[in-house]
Parts: structure tokens; C-alpha cells; sequence
């Protein structure tokens, strides 16, 4: 026997005044949670109301109905439109949409009323935000339309412009919102769906790898040639610029490189012409000069140009003020914002008057040449006064300096026949081959060249600041010269004086903190030496035993060579085939003499110095070292650029360094000479091979980069 299928009836509907309406203590809701009141009341205002109130009777204590009604779901609602009657912008007895409720329970209908109730899937909104903008709704329409910050519109229409393929994705949760934000970063669909093909199969799909992958091709806003450039001059350039919504970027990510290089280029020529018209005979331009770049030529003398009247008198207000308002609260724990401010900015206008221009004689402008470089900060470094040997007026030739002299004038531009600078674009060394081999063979030779220069600079800044390890690293050098037949050769110490050059510029060598100190060192005793060679015995005689000491401890140290050279690896070794310590074995004594730590003298591992450079292996084998078997567990799944950035990032502050930069302790228990990496546990093997595999493989490698 079939049983009956009851019919559902639905409840009635009704139009009921405002003023027949009352809020129900039945309404389950009572903490507030999204939009606002007044916001839903300005909605209500733009649109009408487009969800009718759920109400109930009202009825006496007989049980009959008494005309007003009782609003159990629809409470927020409800109060928009009482906020409306409120500020007169709607009547009391304005007709509002009602459906009436008999039978059931109040609360179960305000509970199902919220429960049922289901928000738009971010993908719709994301795509109704774009239609809102397709149809004519500029973006502050659409967020001043929908409560939200015109900032949040943005997002949502970069979104809304990613692909429709990877859009599916994320609507079948296959990604994350998270994922798909990263992926915002660049316009580039076939890019974006490349992407996710090689990171959904390879398992490694985080946000900052995908980021990573889309921007792997471009140059950082940070990066100095753009700073230098400028962002107006490359993007009316045509070059374009991706920028991420949703995480900080530094400025975003220029795109075209090539032009990039190419303004800088242009840029850097563009000056070049305008200081060759000052009648230098050569002028050399490069994004940056490597370290040691002017080593072997003569620094000609310049005087700073005169102050006008208004300058100084400017310089004597400013150190007035400055003396003032340091007096004025030189008692306080801390300055005030705007003295501290204004402090700064007097600093500043200062240190302006005092880098002013060069004057020149005419007749040393004629041999003498520029550096034009962009420093660190994307700003013009211009470095001029550099003679080369061979530019030198032989000293057998009076008369070339006085033909020079005829038509010399001091100060740049004087004289009508003003020869034409040679310009040249410095080249840049090349770029060390990608070592991806798994087994963790020993570091590539100029690899070790590089470290041991930066430990080179930083011995030679050591060793000057240690007088008395400078006299006996002195004196132990002639001794060995003197007196043991084998060890000519022996010392880390070259004295001639001869300052050796580096083979290989490391990354960052040139604005390491040892090459600054020394620098500045350098430029302090330049400054208190005689002009002519011819005072300096006298000045030499007239300085006490302490500063002597200190000057004697600078040059020694330009003779320090603890740079590894591949091809004398004979003479490299710990101890020699005649047993006699060797020079990087001297290094060795003097850096422990000196209480060399890299560390300390800023060296830092990153994926440049370091971590890009070395196998995986090699990457686990310094993490482990520094911050033990787990962290290395961490990121052995990883591929090699990944695995070097988050090395990178464990091992920030650590002070680890890599066995050429150690100090070496001459009781220790001898390593393996390859200094080969331990083996992989057996339950993390399996995996490390087949990663192996592919990254030998170079189709799968480009598959999973």
C-alpha cells in the first residue's frame, strides 16, 4: 500500500508597517559579526530590502492575535530599518516585506534561518567584482557600493584576472587562496599555468616558490641599476613592472632586464659625456668596479672648490644652531621627534658642503681618467683622478709636462682645446658554471679563491689593528728568509712591500665591512702624510712610538696573501714535502694570532657567497653543523635553489662558516680531505636519490623549475 506524500505549504506572505514590527528575544543571534548596522541600512537605502523578514503574531494572554508582530529571524534587518526611521529616511509605517510563521518553534527558525544561510564562494565574488568593473563601476564605486577598502577591490580584480584553468583549480580545491594570491603576481597566463603544471606534479607548491618561479626572469625594484634608472624612465621606457597585492614587495619586480641594462648603459654614458667635457683622457663607466679597481695607479692631488661668502655663512648658521640645540638638551634621556629631525637634517646639510668638487691642474686632467660607477644606493658614484703607468710623463722628458703646462688652467673646463675622453664600459667577471653534482665533492677552486679573499681583506684589517703580531709576522718573515733554505716561500706574508691582487672578485669583497675599515684607515693616514716623498722621512721621524707602530701595522698588512690559487696547490698544503709550514698554513698561525672570526668581521653565508655555489649535500652538511639533524630534515626534500634559500634564512645570525674561513685548531683530529658530508639516513635515501635523478636530468630539471 503506497503512503500518501503530504504537500508542503508554504508560508504566507505579507506587507506589515515598520510600526507593527517588534524584535523577538527568540532571534539566536547576539554577537555582531560582519557587516555593520549602518552599513546594511545604507545597503537597504541603495538597494531596498532584498530578503523579507521572517515574523511571528503577537497574541494576548487568551491566545489572540493583537496586530504586532515579532521579528525571530531577520533581527539585523530588522535594526538597518530602524536606524532608516531613525534619521527620517523612511516612515514609521513604511510597508515592509514580511513572511508570517505559524506553526514550529521560534529559535529554530532564527537557528536555521543563519545556519541555512551560505556565502558567496570567494571565485564568485571575486568574478562579480569584475563584472561590477566591466559594466562601468570604477573601483571606488564598487568598494564604497560594498563596505570594503578600495584596496580589497584590487585584490579581488587581480585575482578575478588570473587564469580561468587555474581559477577551476581553485574552485575544485585543488589550491589554496594562498597559492592562487602568488600567482596574481604576474598577467601572464600560459606563465602562470606553466608554473603550476611543474609545481602541483613536483609536490613543492608553496606561495614563495611559486613567487619565486614567476619572478625568477626579473630584477628587484631594490636592485641599484633601477634605483639608478628610475621607475618613470624605464616604464616610459615601455618596460612593465609586476607588482604582488598581497604581500610587501619592495617595489615589485621590473620585467625586462635587457632594456633595464641598456637604460643604465645609456645613463652611464650620458654622464660620461657630460664629466669628459671637463678633459680627462679616459673615462670608464660599470655598474660597479670590483674590488682593488684602482690598485697601480697614481691618485692626483685636487684642491675642494672655494665657498662662496653665502655658503659659509650658511655652514656658520647651521653649526650654530647645531651647537645650540645640542647644549639646549643635553640633558635629556631622549630627544624630541622634531629636534632629532632637525639634528639629522643639519648633518646632512653639512656633510653636502663638505663633498664638494674637485679643482684639478689641467696638465694632470690631460693623463688622468674617471671611474663612473652606481653605488649601493642606485646613486652616481664619480671618482675622479686616476693616472695609469703607462699615461706617466717619462722622467727623462721635461718638456712634455711644460708643453702641458702652457695651456693649463685650474679647475675643469679651462683652456678652448679640451681633448676627447675615451669612453669604455667595463666589463664584468663571468659568472661561475652551476654545480648541481650530488655527491659532496670538495669546493670548487674559485669558490675556495673567493672565500679566502674576503678572509685575505679581513686578516690584512686584523693584522693592522695588532701592532705587535704585525712586527713579529714582520720578523718572522726575514728570519725565514735568512735562515731556513726551504721556506722562501713560506710565509703568508709578502714583503716588498708588494700588495698582491685578488684573482676573483667575491660577491660583496668590495663593500664588506673589512674593505671599508681599511679603506677609511687608509684615507686617515693618507691624510696626515707629507704630499712630497721628499718630507716623509722627517715626518716619519717626528711621529711617537705608538703611531709609528699603528702606521708600520697598515702596511704590513697590504702584504698579507691568504687567497688559495688553484694553480700552486704544491705550495698549499698543510705542510710542505720539505715539512716546513707552507703559506695558507701561515695564514692559519697568523689569523689564530690576531683572533680572526670571520664571523664577527661580517661574513655572512647566503646563496651568492655560498649556498648557490656548493652541492646539496654540501648545503645539509652546513646546516647540520649549525643547527643539528633536524633542521636539516627540514629542507633535505627540497631542490637545490630552495634548499639554499632556506639555509640562507636558518642559518642568518648563526656564525657558521665554511671550513676555509675557520680557524683552524692544529690539535684537532685530522677530516677526510675530500670533506665529504656524511651519508643520508636510510629512510630519507630514497627520496634524496630520486630527487637526484631528476636534478641530473636536464629535462626534468627545466619541468620542475
Amino acid at each position: 500500500m503506497t503512503k500518501a506524500v503530504q504537500k508542503i505549504t508554504l508560508s504566507p506572505s505579507r506587507d506589515i508597517p515598520f510600526n507593527k514590527l517588534v524584535l523577538s528575544q527568540s532571534n539566536v543571534r547576539r554577537v555582531k559579526a560582519g557587516v555593520s548596522i549602518e552599513q546594511l541600512a545604507e545597503s537597504i537605502a541603495q538597494r531596498t530590502l532584498l530578503q523579507s523578514l521572517s515574523v511571528r503574531a503577537v497574541v494576548d494572554a487568551a491566545g489572540n492575535e493583537t496586530g504586532m508582530f515579532e521579528v525571530p529571524a531577520g533581527g539585523r534587518r530588522y535594526r538597518a530599518l530602524e536606524l532608516l526611521v531613525k534619521q527620517k529616511r523612511m516612515s514609521k509605517s513604511q510597508a515592509v516585506p514580511c513572511v508570517v510563521r505559524e506553526g514550529g518553534i521560534a529559535e529554530d527558525d532564527s537557528v536555521a534561518e543563519n545556519d541555512e544561510r551560505v556565502g558567496l564562494h570567494p571565485l564568485d565574488q571575486f568574478r562579480a567584482f569584475q563584472t561590477l568593473r566591466d559594466l562601468g563601476m570604477s573601483e571606488e564605486d564598487i568598494a564604497a557600493r560594498h563596505f570594503v577598502n578600495p584596496a580589497i577591490v584590487k585584490q579581488r580584480l587581480r585575482l578575478a584576472s588570473v587564469s580561468p584553468k587555474l581559477h577551476e583549480v581553485y574552485a575544485e580545491d585543488g589550491m589554496t587562496l594562498e597559492q592562487l594570491m602568488a600567482f596574481s603576481v604576474t598577467a601572464d597566463h600560459a606563465r602562470q599555468e606553466q608554473v603550476w603544471e611543474n609545481v602541483s606534479r613536483s609536490g613543492y607548491d608553496e606561495p614563495y616558490l611559486i613567487r619565486r618561479l614567476l619572478t625568477e626572469n626579473t630584477v628587484r625594484w631594490s636592485d641599484r641599476r633601477a634605483q639608478f634608472v628610475g621607475l618613470d624612465a624605464y616604464q616610459n621606457a615601455g618596460g612593465g613592472v609586476l607588482r604582488d597585492l598581497f604581500e610587501h614587495d619592495d617595489g615589485g619586480w621590473l620585467q625586462d632586464v635587457v632594456l633595464l641594462d641598456r637604460l643604465v648603459t645609456e645613463k652611464l654614458k650620458a654622464e660620461a659625456e657630460t664629466i669628459a667635457a671637463e678633459g680627462w683622457k679616459w673615462i670608464s663607466i660599470a655598474v660597479e668596479f670590483p674590488y682593488g679597481h684602482i690598485q697601480g695607479l697614481r691618485e692626483i692631488e685636487g684642491r675642494p672648490v672655494d665657498l662662496s661668502p653665502e655658503e659659509q655663512a650658511t655652514i656658520d648658521a647651521l653649526n650654530a644652531e647645531q651647537a645650540k640645540l645640542q647644549t639646549d638638551y643635553q640633558d635629556a634621556d631622549e630627544l624630541p621627534d622634531e629636534v632629532d629631525q632637525r639634528l639629522g637634517a643639519i648633518e646632512s646639510a653639512l656633510a653636502a658642503f663638505e663633498d664638494r668638487p674637485m679643482l684639478y691642474d689641467q696638465s694632470e686632467i690631460a693623463r688622468a681618467g674617471v671611474f663612473i660607477s652606481i653605488d649601493s644606493e642606485g646613486r652616481l658614484s664619480v671618482d675622479r683622478g686616476y693616472v695609469r703607468p703607462e699615461d706617466e710623463v717619462p722622467a727623462a722628458d721635461p718638456d712634455a709636462e711644460q708643453g702641458a703646462d702652457a695651456s693649463s688652467t685650474e679647475g675643469q673646463g679651462g683652456g678652448s682645446s679640451v681633448q676627447r675622453s675615451v669612453i669604455a664600459v667595463a666589463g664584468s667577471a663571468p659568472d661561475a658554471e652551476e654545480d648541481d653534482e650530488d655527491a659532496a665533492r670538495p669546493l670548487p677552486d674559485r669558490l675556495i679563491i673567493e672565500l679566502t679573499a674576503h678572509r685575505t681583506l679581513a686578516l690584512r684589517d686584523a693584522l693592522a689593528e695588532n701592532p705587535a703580531v704585525a712586527f713579529q709576522a714582520v720578523l718572522h718573515n726575514f728570519v725565514l728568509t735568512a735562515f731556513y733554505r726551504f721556506a722562501s716561500s713560506g710565509s703568508c706574508l709578502e714583503i716588498g712591500l708588494r700588495t698582491p691582487n685578488f684573482p676573483a672578485q667575491a660577491p660583496g669583497l668590495r663593500e664588506s665591512v673589512s674593505a671599508k675599515a681599511v679603506e677609511a684607515r687608509h684615507e686617515a693616514w693618507k691624510a696626515r702624510l707629507p704630499k712630497s716623498e721628499n718630507d716623509l722621512w722627517d715626518t716619519l721621524t717626528a711621529l711617537d712610538g705608538g703611531a709609528q707602530a699603528s702606521l708600520f701595522a697598515h702596511c704590513a698588512s697590504f702584504a698579507v696573501n691568504a687567497v688559495f690559487e688553484p694553480a700552486n696547490r704544491a705550495n698549499q698544503g698543510r705542510v710542505s714535502a720539505h715539512g716546513v709550514r707552507t703559506r695558507l698554513d701561515q695564514a692559519d698561525v697568523l689569523a689564530r694570532a690576531v683572533g680572526l672570526d670571520m664571523a664577527q668581521a661580517g661574513w655572512r653565508a647566503t646563496i651568492d657567497n655560498y649556498f648557490g655555489r656548493v652541492t646539496k649535500p654540501r648545503i645539509l652538511e652546513a646546516v647540520r653543523e649549525a643547527k643539528g639533524e633536524l633542521s636539516a630534515q627540514l629542507i633535505d626534500h627540497l631542490k637545490k635553489a630552495d634548499m639554499a634559500k632556506e639555509a640562507e634564512r636558518l642559518l642568518d645570525g648563526s656564525g657558521w662558516l665554511p671550513e676555509p674561513l675557520r680557524l683552524v685548531d692544529p690539535d684537532a683530529a685530522p677530516v677526510g680531505q675530500e670533506g665529504e658530508a656524511g651519508p643520508l639516513p636510510e629512510f630519507l635515501a630514497d627520496d634524496e636519490d630520486q630527487e637526484n635523478a631528476s636534478d641530473d636530468d636536464p629535462q626534468q630539471l627545466d619541468a620542475a623549475e
